[in-house]
């Protein structure tokens, strides 16, 4: 992942306003930083985490201001919450490992090492287990979340990109450079399958459909494959902008026709992809719900 700044904000309006999207505030983050990367949204406690640079900013999306910083976070690419522990943990390029933090006070309680140039990281709360996705050295440092310890190295083939958990213990991730999709159970810490995105081609960001199973991975070649991962097959490929690199399932929305899939294109292209549900019915008889018209309104 690399772009992400007004991004931020146009992400978060168009997950509020749909169908029409537009900028309804902006909030000034400041510092001399010019890498962003990773958000990420803890819609419990209300708070923005934003990656800058070598800090991480917080954010009260309340009141739209800063609240705090968490410092020393070198080249911080994402951020993750454990709120059932009161963690945080951030992957920090720059330093080839993660530092863990306090959800109340901010503060940095630690560090971990991890493999190379930590990027993707996330939280999978059946297991209490973070995921550190190391773009460089092609694997994943998994850590206990409770007592902040390493407790293995899983080789994932390729270099991941983003990743989503399923709430079930599976984690779904890109891999970049192998155009596909590997799933893993986060108990056993096991590749326990994979598929290929084509036509799709170099995967970045990823968005997940929990409630009907499918998975957008935003490729590079301007399109999204979405997956189906009950039968682990791309079942539509709607075009979206070239070089994206970030996704997101918008499941807020009251109308269930009216889904939306939202795809960061270099800083602020959002785009908006109507879901489909008589298509996905076809593709997966046994469904209760489908998706994907392959078209993308702007």
């Amino acid at each position: 992942m690399k772009r992400m700044a007004l991004i931020v904000l146009m992400a978060l309006v168009a997950l509020a306003a749909a169908p029409g999207y537009k900028v309804i505030d902006k909030i000034k983050i400041g510092g001399t930083g010019t890498f962003w990367d990773y958000v990420f949204v803890d819609a419990d406690a209300a708070r923005l985490y934003v990656s800058h640079s070598n800090q991480t900013e917080v954010l009260d999306l309340t009141s739209n201001k800063v609240v705090g910083t968490i410092p020393e976070t070198q080249r911080v690419h994402g951020i993750a919450i454990a709120s059932d522990l009161g963690k945080g943990f951030t992957s920090n390029g720059g330093t080839n490992n993660v530092t863990v933090f306090d959800l109340k006070t901010m503060k940095p309680t630690g560090t971990i090492a991890t493999g190379m140039n930590p990027d993707a990281i996330l939280y999978d709360p059946v297991s209490h287990r973070v995921f550190a996705f190391n773009g460089r050295s092609k694997d994943a440092t998994v850590i206990d979340a409770k007592s902040g310890t390493v407790i293995s190295t899983l080789p994932v083939g390729g270099k991941p990109e983003f990743a989503q958990p399923d709430g079930r213990g599976m984690m779904y991730v890109n891999l970049e450079d192998k155009s596909e999709i590997q799933k893993v159970d986060t108990k056993s810490m096991k590749v326990v399958g994979s598929w290929m995105l084509a036509p799709g081609e170099e995967p970045t960001g990823l968005g997940y459909d929990s409630k009907h199973g499918f998975l957008f991975s935003a490729c590079a070649n301007g399109m999204m494959a979405i997956s189906d991962v009950k039968t682990e097959k791309v079942v539509s490929t709607p075009k979206i902008g070239n070089g994206p690199d970030g996704a997101a399932y918008d499941a807020t929305l009251e109308d269930e026709d009216e889904r939306r899939v939202l795809d960061e294109h270099e800083v602020v292209e959002v785009l908006s992809c109507r879901v489909n549900f008589e298509e996905l019915r076809r593709l997966r008889p046994d469904a209760s719900r489908s998706l994907s018209r392959g078209t993308m309104s702007r």
